[in-house]
């Protein structure tokens, strides 16, 4: 049977990423398991998983939490899932991450359909995928949204305005630099794979 969580235990999962966000705006995204023991010595209090398969990632996220930090995972970068309604069942109901990243709206609205935290992942590379990306925002209703390139000060702002949700600024940010313009466009947070800008 499948474990969905109330309404009032899905608030409290939001309520802890913000205050998590709040706490340190830069999530520590790990694309390379050799750099995870980094990023959870990092002062990110939020680790985004972009790598890990059927196998080990059990293992990854219990490690994670064991040190007392946030972890979701992008679900389409998962090796040995499917990506459909039944992979993200079983990731909720064994793996329990805090929350998961997809770039696929069925999969946005498979996860909130569940009470699961949903990042939906937005590549904006011209103004038609703004345009599309915008619509499918406001068609899923994510618990946040994940822009890349995330160094684009107008566009977090568009999108911000458009859609009222949460912007997190991802892709090429690796220096104090664009982590201030991402903030200071609207972004509540920054993930990078830079380890380097983990410890700002």
């Amino acid at each position: 049977m499948l474990h969905k969580r109330s309404n009032r235990e899905e608030i409290i999962v939001a309520n802890a990423f913000y205050e998590r966000i709040q706490a340190n705006p830069i999530i520590a995204a790990v694309n390379d398991l050799a750099k995870l023991e980094a990023a959870i010595e990092a002062p990110s209090e939020i680790i985004f998983l972009l790598s890990g398969n059927i196998l080990n990632l059990k293992d990854i996220v219990k490690k994670v939490k064991d040190k007392g930090k946030d972890i979701y995972i992008h679900l389409d970068l998962m090796e040995g899932f499917s990506r459909d309604a039944i992979a993200l069942r079983y990731i909720h109901q064994q793996i329990r991450p805090d929350g998961i990243i997809t770039t696929k709206s069925s999969l946005v609205k498979f996860a909130k359909e569940m009470n699961i935290f949903a990042i939906q992942r937005l590549f904006i590379i011209d103004s038609l995928s703004l345009e599309t990306g915008i619509k499918s925002i406001h068609s899923t209703k994510p618990n946040a949204i994940e822009v890349l390139p995330g160094i684009m000060p107008k566009v977090i702002r568009k999108i911000n305005s458009e859609t009222k949700i949460p912007i997190i600024a991802g892709g090429l940010i690796i220096d104090k630099e664009d982590v201030i313009e991402s903030l200071k466009a609207g972004a509540v947070a920054v993930s990078t794979t830079k380890d380097t800008v983990w410890g700002l």
